[in-house]
């Protein structure tokens, strides 16, 4: 940190405390050669998390648009709010702890229906359907065969 004042590369801080709304860190320091005192305070600096849209467009990630989806997916099954909200905040961790800047939005659609599945199937299979726009009977069959074949492999390996 240089000295606003005689611009000398070395000083030390005398205090250091939450600002008021702590987010940030207030530092007193002084110069080691003139003796001013100046403040200086550390933000955390964010940088937004961007999701890649299908046509390439970047838009700000959202959670509230995972929770919508989430809710629409589970209308009228045993799950409650508290287990959506959990949901999408291990949803968000994933996605925070694997990408820094940018996540296909594809990536979070797969991580959704992974959640969903282990939840509820029926909500995992609406999900399914609009996420992955089925357009006949047949998409629709072969994910359900899909999960049937899934939990006869579980069955047998217990």
């Amino acid at each position: 940190m240089h000295c606003p004042t005689c611009h000398y590369k070395e000083t030390k801080v005398i205090d250091s405390r939450l600002s008021g709304d702590a987010n940030s860190i207030r530092r007193r320091r002084e110069c080691l050669k003139c003796e001013k005192r100046f403040t200086t305070y550390e933000y955390i600096e964010q940088v937004p998390l961007m999701v890649i849209k299908k046509d390439n467009r970047r838009q700000a990630f959202d959670r509230t648009k995972i929770i919508s989806g989430l809710v629409k997916a589970c209308e009228k099954r045993p799950v409650s709010i508290d287990k959506i909200e959990e949901i999408t905040t291990d949803i968000e961790r994933a996605i925070q702890k694997d990408y820094d800047r940018e996540v296909d939005s594809k990536v979070i659609g797969e991580i959704i229906m992974e959640r969903l599945a282990l939840v509820d199937e029926v909500a995992y299979v609406r999900f399914a359907s609009v996420y992955r726009q089925f357009r006949d009977v047949n998409q629709f069959m072969n994910e359900l065969k899909f999960i049937l074949d899934k939990e006869k492999a579980t069955a047998k390996t217990k």
